[in-house]
């Protein structure tokens, strides 16, 4: 089997390590919890398993990474089930090169008006990444999220309502939020003007409208003007080229979205 190209980081200090000891402690507590709710003994069921008894003890304090194998022979001792499940989120955290220009847009024309800060993490009640968040601090925060392409346009709007609202969860909230109570969170969705993204605006027009009814001409004004009232959830769009991203004033020609 071809090994993957690179190191996997996984030690505890990284986003990766520290996720595994997360699964690996639940994993533990839920093969404990069967056991004792059994009333069996670690001895009795590592040798039903066939399993070192330190070995059965360690894995149930997640302090080893069994394989798949001894997990099978754990869950056949137990007389239970064993699964491993993947659960959609809110997306890949994989970005295309055409995103990149399009967030340092963004950023250039915010500055002076916003706060910025890319690529932030939440964890709850949601997980994933937001593209950028915007803030005026003690006022409001705005969840960006930066596509060029939408392949499932249910999906993506149900992923940006989750990360959005996951936001407090982040650790730059305070930060963000200028250690008030209350502050409104807000979206911004920011769509590449091509061809097939114009057509799904076209095809989906009343879900975008309902979804984000704020004019892209007040959003983009909002954007570089601190003095501007930031309108509500919005979508912009921008053109992409060789020479970078320049977001555009209105929604481009044949879209009604935004106007």
């Amino acid at each position: 089997m071809a090994q993957p190209r690179g190191r996997l980081r996984r030690g505890s200090k990284t986003k990766v390590g520290r996720r595994a000891d997360e699964i690996r402690l639940a994993g533990g507590r839920q093969i404990q919890g069967i056991r004792v709710d059994a009333h069996l003994s670690q001895q009795q069921v590592s040798d039903a398993a066939g399993i070192p008894q330190p070995y059965w003890s360690r894995i149930e304090h997640g302090m080893a990474d069994p394989s798949i194998a001894v997990l099978a022979a754990m869950g056949g001792a137990l007389g239970a089930e064993v699964t491993i499940r993947f659960y959609p989120g809110t997306g890949p955290r994989i970005r295309d090169r055409i995103q990149a220009p399009m967030v340092e847009e963004l950023v250039r024309r915010a500055r002076g008006s916003w706060r910025s800060l890319v690529e932030v993490p939440v964890w709850r009640p949601a997980r994933g990444v937001i593209d950028l968040v915007l803030a005026r601090p003690g006022d409001i925060v705005i969840a960006v999220e930066v596509q060029s392409e939408i392949r499932r346009f249910e999906q993506q709007l149900r992923w940006s309502a989750e990360k959005a609202a996951a936001l407090p969860s982040c650790e730059a909230w305070s930060m963000l939020s200028g250690g008030q109570p209350t502050v409104t969170i807000s979206r911004l969705l920011v769509l590449r003007s091509t061809p097939s993204m114009r057509a799904l605006a076209r095809s989906f027009e009343a879900t975008f409208a309902t979804t984000y009814p704020a004019r892209a001409a007040d959003a983009v004004a909002s954007l570089g003007d601190a003095s501007k009232t930031w309108p509500g959830d919005a979508v912009v769009w921008m053109e992409v080229s060789a020479a970078g991203a320049r977001i555009l004033d209105r929604p481009p020609r044949g879209v009604s979205l935004g106007r």
